[in-house]
């Protein structure tokens, strides 16, 4: 067929040294024989014996499996001795010898060779034999490419890579860099003796993913199953949430209770009246409320806890809800069916003020790039502003409810608003498609999860609801046990990973469930009120606020912490009344 291997001396096409070879094919060796291939296996178990024989209590790890990934990973972590004393003490090879002839012809550039063994090693699936003989052949044409045998590339395009009938965009690629030498050099490097021992590296890698993994086992293929129990691990312990966890191999993982946030940290009084709402800042160092008492008040988290930074005044009607930009450096407060006001979270000041004569705001929200602000309003219309006021557009119809939240998905494009009692709209404002979430019961309120896949909806028969946003809305959860009977009471994600829902409740009471699971975790008390509205912190799993119509704002933590709380204390609770 015309191969480089035809006329080249050994040792211009044995590129590597021999222990470079042993770390690239996983024990292969050109002087000598390959891992697996060594020592007389005359007195070993058959093969079909070997098959038969597990380990392990429950009996389902076949022994010649387990043997051979075991060797598959000492070879990939360098213990190359370590791994073939495994296979010669074992009698279990990690490759048969056609597949460790293969290997070695391909490091070797031996490319007819390999293709001839190519069909020795187990293959039944004719279009795997095809696939890895187009990147065998692919490879031999691009190094004639690289050593200017234009001709013999030209050939083995013709007569070898065409014949197979596969990938003819890439073929016309091939024949492409031929024509302009320019394109070949963008993917090849001008250092051929580094280039080449890597790329027949690369082609064995690429060419094992097409291999079933009997024939060679998938690299990194133990510490893919190790990764994969732990994580099951983590994801079946109702109470993980910590950055800081370590998880070991040595015990099965199992976090505690007191990886929730349960214990009262603080207690803050600045509000004169009923809080209604309040929201942690992207990155967890503020926190805003709004209130009865028309004011919102911004407060900064550090490792002290939360104390008071700017008390926010201006608006003449109770303040509904907050909303951060994307950068945490403004605030939108939105006083009930009556204006939007845009205020400066470093100074405290008032930038603009959003309104339309003889219509009041129901809701706000942010564009991700901060560039413009959305409102819903209480003729039904979503309108889009510019910073300075200016109206862009204006979704009129039934968009919107009086009492309604808002949201506006991380891409800008979808703006999600309760429609009608019990349908929630999903309106993608560039493509102009609507799409809608249909509950039985009356929708009080949603929020949507930090990835907007997600959204949580709170209902008047005291149920949570959790949907699949993504394409076609689809019910995933449902989540009971908090009370509601009068008023909005609002939910939200939170902790790592967002693996919990925490939400208020008209008795008084913070409830937390394991997202995924949909069991109860925790009814915190504390607050003597409704609890309008819980916030998780996004940048800390362990701090939860919550909002009450007792007055006050109450942050969460865990049990161990608070007693590591420094300054006025009572009950080891800090209070927080506003002043500096």
């Amino acid at each position: 067929m015309g191969g480089v291997e035809d006329d080249e001396p050994a040792s211009k096409r044995t590129k590597l040294s021999s222990e470079e070879l042993r770390r690239l094919s996983n024990g292969s060796t050109i002087k000598g024989p390959i891992a697996g291939s060594s020592g007389d296996l005359m007195a070993q178990p058959l093969q079909s014996e070997w098959g038969k024989e597990v380990v392990g209590s429950k009996g389902v790890v076949k022994k010649v499996e387990f043997v051979r990934i075991i060797a598959k990973a000492l070879y990939s972590l360098g213990y190359v001795k370590s791994g073939a004393h495994l296979e010669e003490e074992s009698g279990i090879p990690l490759h048969s010898s056609p597949v460790n002839e293969f290997m070695q012809q391909i490091l070797e550039g031996n490319w007819n060779k390999s293709l001839a063994t190519l069909h020795n090693i187990g293959l039944t699936d004719e279009r795997i034999i095809k696939s890895a003989s187009f990147l065998i052949l692919e490879q031999k044409f691009f190094e004639l490419l690289d050593e200017e045998n234009v001709m013999d590339a030209l050939k083995t395009l013709r007569t070898e890579i065409a014949p197979l009938c596969i990938n003819n965009s890439r073929i016309r690629e091939l024949s492409l860099s031929i024509v302009s030498p320019s394109h070949c050099f963008s993917v090849w490097s001008t250092k051929q003796e580094t280039l080449r021992a890597r790329s027949r590296t690369i082609l064995l890698e690429e060419i094992q993913k097409l291999l079933p993994p009997t024939v060679m086992i998938p690299e990194r293929r133990l510490e893919h199953l190790v990764e994969q129990a732990l994580v099951l691990q983590r994801d079946a312990c109702m109470f993980h949430n910590s950055l800081d966890k370590e998880m070991s191999l040595y015990a099965d993982h199992l976090c505690g209770r007191d990886q929730i946030p349960s214990q009262e940290l603080q207690i803050l009084q600045a509000h004169t009246d009923e809080v209604w709402f309040l929201q942690f800042s992207h990155n967890g160092k503020y926190l805003a409320s709004s209130s009865n008492d028309q004011s919102a008040i911004i407060w900064e988290v550090d490792a002290n806890g939360v104390s008071l930074k700017h008390k926010l005044s201006g608006h003449q009607k109770p303040i509904s809800s907050v909303s951060w930009s994307l950068d945490d450096h403004q605030l939108l407060t939105c006083g009930v069916e009556e204006v939007v006001r845009r205020w400066d979270v470093s100074s405290g000041e008032c930038l603009h003020v959003y309104e339309k004569a003889g219509l009041g705001m129901v809701s706000c929200g942010w564009s991700p790039d901060g560039k413009w602000i959305f409102s819903g309003v209480n003729d039904k219309s979503i309108c889009m502003w510019e910073l300075d006021g200016t109206e862009l557009e204006c979704w009129k119809g039934q968009r919107t409810l009086k009492i309604s939240d808002l949201e506006i998905a991380s891409d800008g494009k979808q703006i999600i608003s309760i429609c009608r009692e019990t349908t929630i709209l999903l309106l993608d404002r560039e493509a102009k498609v609507e799409r809608f979430i249909q509950e039985d019961q009356t929708i009080t309120s949603f929020s949507s999860s930090r990835d907007n896949r997600f959204l949580l909806v709170n209902l008047l028969n005291q149920e949570i609801h959790l949907w699949n946003i993504e394409g076609d809305p689809k019910l995933v959860s449902k989540y009971r046990g908090h009370k509601r009977s009068r008023f909005i009471i609002r939910s939200c994600f939170g902790g790592l990973e967002q693996a919990f829902i925490a939400s208020g409740s008209e008795d008084s009471l913070v409830y937390i469930w394991h997202r995924g699971t949909g069991e109860l975790i925790e009814a915190l008390p504390g607050h003597s009120g409704t609890v309008n509205c819980v916030s998780w912190n996004p940048a800390n799993p362990h701090m939860l606020a919550s909002a009450s119509d007792d007055r006050t704002i109450r942050i969460w933590s865990l049990n161990n912490l608070s007693s590591k709380r420094k300054g006025d204390h009572s009950n080891g609770i800090h209070y927080c009344n506003g002043g500096t």
